[in-house]
C-alpha cells in the first residue's frame, strides 16, 4: 500500500511508465512464455524462467508485473514478473531488517563460500551462518525451505546476508534455560552423543550438554568411552547432578542398573571358586572380570605354591577364561582378592611330615648367594644350606668354596618352617663333628704333617687330616727372624710340624714348624713363652693370630 507521500509523488505521473508495477492479466500460455494485458494499447510477454512453474499458471491469473518498456521494436510493452517481485521484496525485506526479524527462503544453489536463497530476492547464506556446526556437504540444503534471520543488508548494491545458525543457537538457548529450570537430579533424559573424549563423552539433551564422565558409564573397567558408546548414538541417560549457574549438567549411564557390589559378599563369599575372563594384566598380577562390572585380583604371589613367577603373563594371557578362589573382598573400596594356586593342595602343607628333622636329601644346587646354597628338593621346593652348616672345621666365607651351581650333594634336613615355607639343611650334619673327639685325634705335642693351604702376612694354614686347618704362625717358622713368609713357604709346600697349641672353644690348632725338633723340656718351654705373650709385643700370641686371620679373610670376600 502506497503512503499518502508516495501518493502524492506519484499523482501527477501516467499509470503507465517505466518502472511501475501494475497489475496483468494472463491471456494466453505458451510454451515458453505468458502473454499478459496490463490494459495497455499493447500486450506483454513473460518468459516460463520467470515463474517457478508454468504448468501451474492458468489463463485469467493476475499477477504483478514491472514495466521495463512501453514499447519494443515491434510494438509490444516490455514485462517482468521477477523485477516486480524483487522490487516488492526488496521493500519488506527492508522493513524485516529494520525491525530484525526473520523471514522464510528456499535454499536456491551452493556457490563459493556458502548457499544461494530465494527469499523473494537471492541472498547469501554463509557456510559458517548455516548450522551450529559447519557442514562439508552443503549439497544436502539444496532444495529445502528454512528460517532465517537477516544479519546485514546493503542497499546500494542491493545484497542480502542471511544467517540460519543464529536463529538455532537462539533456539537452543531458550531450550537450554527451561531444561536448566525444569531438570532435577535423578531424571532420565533422552540424549544423543554428540562427542567422545579420553575422559568421557558429552550428551545433547536437545538443547543443552552434559558430561558422562568414564566412571559413570559403567560399573565395570573401561579403557575409552568408544568401548561402549558411538557419536550419534541415542541414549536414555541420568542427570546426577546441575550447576545452573555454569550451565554444568553430570550424567550417568551405570546409574540405571544395580551396583553389583552392594550384594558382593553374598555372592562371592570367601573360599568359593569362581569363573571369569583376565582383562588386564599388570606387573603385580591379574585383574578378572567375574561379572560385568565386578573384578578380582590375582596378585603374582597367589598364581603358584610352588612355581617362581616372575610376569603374570608368563602363566595368563588377556581374555583367557579362567577359575579361582576368592581370598578376600572389600565391598567399601570394591576389591576383591583371588588366587589361583588355592585351586591345587598346597605341597608345604605336608613338608613337615614328608621332610621331618634329620632326614637325609639329595638335590642338585640351584642358586647361590653370599650367605648359602639353594638345594632343589623337588619341582618348586628348595632347601637353604647356610655357609655356617657347609663345614665343621673350616670356616667357609662364600659357598663356592664348597659347591657349584648344578652339583648334586647330600644334605641333613634341620628344621621346616612351614609359616615362611623354608626348609633348612645342612652338608656337615652328614658326618660327625670331628671336634667333639678332638682329644683323640690330636694333643699338644704331637708331630703332625700337612700342606700349607693358604699363606697371610701372620702366619700359613695347614691342611691336616680329618678336614682339620691348623696356623703357623710367622714366629714358629724358624729360630731366625722372617720378614715375608712367603719367602720360606709356598701353597702346596709339605711341612712337619708340631701341635702346640689346640682351643676346643673356637676350634683352633696351633702349630710350629720350628718345633718339630724340639725335645719335650723345649717344647714346654716354648709352649710358656707363647702362653706369657701379650698383645702388642714383638711376637703375637696364637689367639690373635687367629682373628687377624680371620678377619683377612672377611676382607678379601667382601
Amino acid at each position: 500500500m502506497l503512503t499518502m507521500e508516495e501518493a502524492l509523488r506519484q499523482a501527477g505521473k501516467p499509470p503507465f511508465a517505466a518502472g511501475n508495477i501494475v497489475k496483468g492479466t494472463i491471456i494466453e500460455i505458451g510454451a515458453k512464455e505468458a502473454l499478459v494485458d496490463i490494459g495497455y494499447k499493447s500486450e506483454g510477454v513473460i518468459p516460463a524462467s520467470e515463474f517457478e512453474d508454468l504448468k501451474a499458471v492458468k489463463v485469467g491469473d493476475q499477477i504483478d508485473v514491472l514495466i521495463e518498456k512501453l514499447e519494443d521494436k515491434e510494438g509490444m510493452v516490455v514485462l517482468s514478473k521477477e523485477k516486480a517481485e524483487f522490487k516488492q521484496n526488496w521493500e519488506r525485506i527492508l522493513t524485516i531488517c529494520n525491525e530484525g526479524g526473520t523471514i522464510a527462503g528456499k535454499v536456491k544453489a551452493v556457490v563459493k563460500g556458502g548457499l544461494l536463497v530465494n527469499i523473494g530476492v537471492e541472498a547469501f547464506l554463509p557456510s559458517s551462518h548455516i548450522d551450529v556446526v559447519v557442514s562439508r556437504n552443503l549439497a544436502q540444503y539444496v532444495g529445502n525451505t528454512y528460517q532465517f534471520k537477516v544479519v546485514k543488508i546493503n542497499q546500494e548494491r542491493q545484497n542480502i546476508v542471511l544467517s540460519r545458525r543464529e536463529l538455532i543457537e537462539q533456539e537452543r538457548a531458550e531450550r537450554r534455560q527451561k531444561l536448566l529450570t525444569e531438570m532435577t537430579p535423578g531424571d532420565i533424559r533422552k540424549g544423543t552423543v554428540k562427542n567422545l573424549t579420553d575422559f568421557g563423552a558429552f550428551i545433547d539433551l536437545n538443547g543443552i550438554d552434559g558430561l558422562l564422565h568414564i566412571t559413570d558409564m559403567s560399573w565395570g573397567r573401561i579403557g575409552h568411552p568408544s568401548e561402549m558408546l558411538k557419536v550419534g548414538q541415542d541414549i536414555d541417560v541420568v542427570v546426577l547432578d546441575i550447576n545452573r549457574e555454569r550451565e554444568r549438567i553430570s550424567l550417568g549411564l551405570k546409574q540405571k542398573l544395580t551396583n553389583p557390589w552392594d550384594t558382593i559378599e553374598e555372592k562371592y563369599p570367601v573360599g568359593a571358586k569362581v569363573k571369569g575372563r583376565v582383562v588386564s594384566l599388570v606387573p603385580y598380577g591379574a585383574f578378572v572380570e567375574v561379572e560385568p562390572g565386578v573384578e578380582g585380583l590375582v596378585h603374582i604371589t597367589e598364581f603358584s605354591w610352588t612355581k617362581r613367577v616372575a610376569r603374570p603373563s608368563d602363566m595368563l594371557k588377556t581374555d583367557q577364561e579362567i577359575e579361582a578362589v576368592v581370598l578376600g573382598i572389600n565391598r567399601e573400596e570394591q576389591k576383591i582378592s583371588l588366587g589361583l594356586r588355592q585351586l591345587e593342595a598346597n605341597p608345604w602343607d605336608q613338608a613337615q611330615e614328608k621332610y621331618p628333622a634329620g632326614t637325609r636329601v639329595k638335590g642338585k644346587i640351584r642358586n647361590l648367594t653370599s650367605y648359602g646354597a639353594f638345594i632343589e628338593l623337588e619341582e618348586g621346593i628348595d632347601g637353604m644350606i647356610h655357609v655356617s652348616d657347609m663345614s665343621w672345621t673350616r670356616k667357609i666365607n662364600h659357598p663356592s668354596e664348597m659347591v657349584k651351581k648344578g652339583d648334586e650333594v647330600e644334605a641333613v634336613v634341620l628344621e621346616v618352617d612351614k609359616a615362611n615355607q623354608r626348609i633348612a639343611v645342612g652338608m656337615k650334619q652328614l658326618a660327625a663333628d670331628p671336634w667333639e673327639g678332638i682329644d683323640q685325634i690330636y694333643k699338644v705335642g704331637d708331630l703332625v704333617t700337612g700342606n700349607v693351604t693358604k699363606l697371610a702376612s701372620f702366619g700359613a694354614f695347614v691342611g691336616l687330616q680329618h678336614d682339620i686347618d691348623g696356623l703357623v704362625h710367622i714366629s714358629q717358622i724358624s729360630e731366625e727372624r722372617i720378614d715375608k713368609i712367603k719367602n720360606v713357604l709356598k701353597v702346596g709346600q709339605e711341612i712337619t710340624a708340631r701341635v702346640i697349641k689346640i682351643d676346643r672353644s673356637d676350634r683352633r690348632i696351633g702349630l710350629s714348624i720350628k718345633a718339630a725338633n724340639y725335645s719335650t723340656e723345649q717344647l714346654k718351654a716354648e709352649q710358656a713363652i707363647l702362653d706369657a705373650l701379650k698383645p702388642g709385643e714383638d711376637l703375637v700370641a696364637l689367639q690373635h693370630a687367629f682373628d687377624a686371620a680371620d678377619e683377612a679373610k672377611q676382607e678379601e670376600s667382601q
